[in-house]
């Protein structure tokens, strides 16, 4: 199943911007290396903000759900990190379901 990612990071006052870098660079090897595997299929950082998007593919929700558990940047720093996820569809599917409902009319 293919999943859109929106991950939004902040960090509190009481953390330096050099803390929550070590944090973002064992996150970014670790989404590097899941690239590298095939789960993750691209991967973007948004130009002049915390935010991160990937389009990933996992055989079901259950698996997005402990991958999502297991990142080390929601470990160490959780409570300040937003995931909006949205299951996707291919488009060739959805066109040719299309075409299929209108010879059924």
């Amino acid at each position: 199943m293919l999943y859109h990612l929106d991950f939004q990071v902040s960090y509190p006052t009481n953390m330096s911007q050099f803390e929550l870098f070590v944090i973002w660079i064992e996150e970014a090897n670790a989404a590097l290396k899941a690239k590298d595997q095939g789960t993750i299929i691209d991967l973007w950082k948004c130009v002049g903000t915390p935010r991160i998007i990937a389009i990933i593919d996992v055989e079901s929700p259950d698996a997005l759900d402990r991958i999502l558990m297991d990142l080390p940047i929601v470990k160490k720093h959780g409570q300040h990190v937003e995931i909006e996820v949205t299951p996707l569809r291919r488009y060739e599917d959805f066109a040719e379901d299309m075409k299929t409902r209108i010879n059924l009319s």
